[in-house]
């Protein structure tokens, strides 16, 4: 088996060369959690990013930003902004955007931290490490007193759910790891447990998100 993130690079190289970069989540018996996409995450703006950019303020942490899509939509706007991402590959075809971005983990030391104005979880990054109380609080410790969490989260009457996964393509399984999704209906509490409260949501394009504020 393969690691998630080597699995997720070869992805992302396939959308790169404008293959199919199709991915499914999986359960411990294999069953399709969710299907995913690279392609969607990786190449131009997505359906449902314009508000969000819009929301982001000068001094924004894109968390999980894969090769750089949001992060460069915001630097285009001339907001300051920073993008992490665990993969290499991911990092490597940020900067070749011109995105600005390091390669990490997000629970790991990062740059300026307490002193972001905007944290953002968008592309299901809630799910990362599979506990989204503890990923909240982490956000909560990286921006200021009067800073905000921006959350992709999933529609109304969606699962709120943790658990292990595995990524798979269509030659392969990587090992499992934790992931969650969060419904927009428990987005409220979840943020409760994070010393965040929902100053609001908003949907776009079919896609559904939330403004966290300490």
């Amino acid at each position: 088996m393969s690691a998630p993130v080597a699995l997720y690079g070869a992805a992302l190289r396939r959308a790169a060369r404008g293959e199919p970069a199709a991915m499914d989540l999986v359960d411990a018996d294999g069953a399709v959690v969710r299907p995913l996409d690279a392609g969607s995450w990786s190449g131009a703006p997505r359906a449902g990013d314009a508000q969000l950019v819009q929301r982001c303020t000068d001094g924004t942490l894109d968390l999980g930003c894969g090769a750089g899509r949001l992060t460069e939509a915001v630097a285009a706007t001339g907001r300051r902004v920073l993008g992490v991402d665990v993969s290499p590959q991911a990092v490597r075809y940020a900067r070749r955007r011109g995105a600005s971005v390091i390669r990490g983990d997000l629970f790991a030391p990062l740059p300026r931290e307490g002193d972001w104005t905007c944290a953002l979880l968008a592309d299901g990054n809630i799910g990362i490490g599979g506990d989204p109380a503890r990923l909240l609080r982490r956000c909560r410790s990286l921006i200021g007193g009067d800073g905000s969490v921006l959350v992709e989260v999933d529609p109304p009457g969606g699962r709120t759910w943790s658990g292990r996964v595995a990524l798979t393509d269509a030659d392969r399984t990587s090992t499992a790891f934790a992931w969650a999704f969060v419904s927009v209906d428990d987005i409220a509490a979840v943020a409760r447990d994070a010393a965040l409260r929902l100053a609001g949501t908003w949907t776009e394009a079919g896609r559904w998100f939330a403004h966290l504020t300490p």
